[in-house]
């Protein structure tokens, strides 16, 4: 599956889902007709596909699209990506932040493409936990370096809005692998990823 950067709206995928949106907005008692209405469906359905176009995008392409030689052992870390997904149980927001670092092992990438990996899961219906090792597993995989570790933070829409609507709660997951399994190596990277250096 090749990488591209060029946005798409397949116009048969948006055709069918707008009929279902202008059903769903006649079964919670709307008026799909009415003029604030009218084109809502059809902005669902292209909405949806932006918020979901991760499932046709390839994150070892991505990494791959960008790997240079360099002779670096040195921990790389991206963080504050910025995160919008979607919980698969709810299909309600959550957003946040992710933390990304590797070591490498003679390879690196553009510094751009682990942010654009964050975004290929994010851009899937998801959870969290699953979030967190697919970014880390894509890494590992394309990369081969001696350790990636990943930590994300979130909030999440369908515990503050529904059920026990905690507005405060803030969800942390992580995956750790490789060298970052050892206890000085991972505490290093959450002591860099907690300063403010900038």
């Amino acid at each position: 599956m090749a990488y591209s950067k060029t946005e798409h709206y397949d116009e048969d995928t948006t055709s069918e889902l707008a009929m279902h949106y202008q059903k769903i907005l006649s079964l919670i008692g709307e008026d799909p007709t009415r003029e604030g209405l009218t084109k809502t469906p059809e902005r669902i359905a292209r909405a949806m596909q932006y918020f979901t176009k991760g499932y046709n995008q390839d994150a070892k392409a991505i990494l791959e699209s960008a790997k240079f030689n360099e002779d670096v052992s040195e921990m790389i870390i991206v963080k504050d990506i910025e995160i919008y997904s979607m919980c698969e149980h709810h299909m309600i927001p959550f957003y946040g932040k992710a933390h990304v670092a590797y070591i490498p092992n003679g390879v690196i990438t553009g510094l751009s493409k682990i942010g654009r990996v964050v975004d290929v899961f994010s851009q899937r219906l998801q959870v969290q936990e699953r979030l967190t090792t697919q970014i880390l597993n894509a890494i590992n995989e394309a990369l081969n370096p001696h350790g990636v570790a990943v930590v994300i933070e979130c909030a999440h829409f369908c515990m503050m809005m529904r059920g026990v609507s905690k507005q405060n709660s803030v969800t942390t997951t992580s995956a750790f692998c490789g060298q970052f399994e050892h206890n000085e190596t991972r505490s290093e990277f959450m002591k860099l990823i907690s300063n403010s250096l900038h």
